[in-house]
């Protein structure tokens, strides 16, 4: 073998642990959200079971994610599907409880909108370069799944009434990081000389 020789490397399977944990968020998502609706946000047994759903769905992203990237199991198939995931999870989160008066519906609207325009513009620029997920945006998606679990979770009123900071913090944030991902993208897209 001459140096000019490069090394063939195998393809990776669509069908691997990473992926596997996305699916699984997937399924999760609707036995998340029947179980919402089954607690009619009263029932504290079927809160604290969507609670529990929730969290080992949004865990699977962590574990994915550091999955797909430590043992190369990158695929097409998971760079479309997480996100696709990831929204739909936190999208039924936020609509349900907004749906059951818990949280209100310009809070789900502007979180829904960063969300889905990010997406968006993370597919408008892919020809021109990845905008990967920044500490902020990591620090969005913490503080969002802190704060649905919080509106999940049957707290004592006095316990009950820190969720609305935790979720004004993540809006912030989400706002915040929103404008930065547009600014990345739109460096991006600048023709270079």
């Amino acid at each position: 073998m001459t140096g000019a020789e490069s090394t063939v490397v195998a393809p990776v399977p669509v069908v691997n642990a990473a992926n596997a944990l996305t699916a699984l968020r997937l399924v999760l998502v609707p036995v998340f959200a029947v179980t919402v609706v089954v607690s009619d946000m009263t029932h504290a047994g079927w809160r604290i079971a969507a609670c529990l759903i929730f969290a080992v769905a949004s865990v699977t992203d962590l574990v994915d994610g550091w999955i797909a990237r430590r043992f190369k199991l990158v695929t097409s198939v998971g760079k479309v599907a997480d996100p696709i995931a990831d929204k739909a999870l936190t999208g039924a989160a936020l609509v349900l409880l907004s749906w059951y008066d818990r949280l209100p519906w310009w809070v789900t609207a502007v979180i829904l909108a960063r969300e889905l325009g990010i997406t968006a513009l993370r597919f408008w620029v892919i020809r021109h370069g990845v905008i990967a997920a920044s500490r902020g945006g990591k620090a969005k998606t913490a503080l969002q799944i802190l704060a649905i679990a919080w509106y999940l979770w049957p707290m004592p009123a006095a316990l009950a009434m820190v969720g609305p900071w935790i979720m004004a913090v993540a809006v912030i944030v989400t706002v915040l990081t929103g404008f930065d991902y547009v600014a990345q993208a739109l460096r991006l897209r600048r023709p270079t000389r």
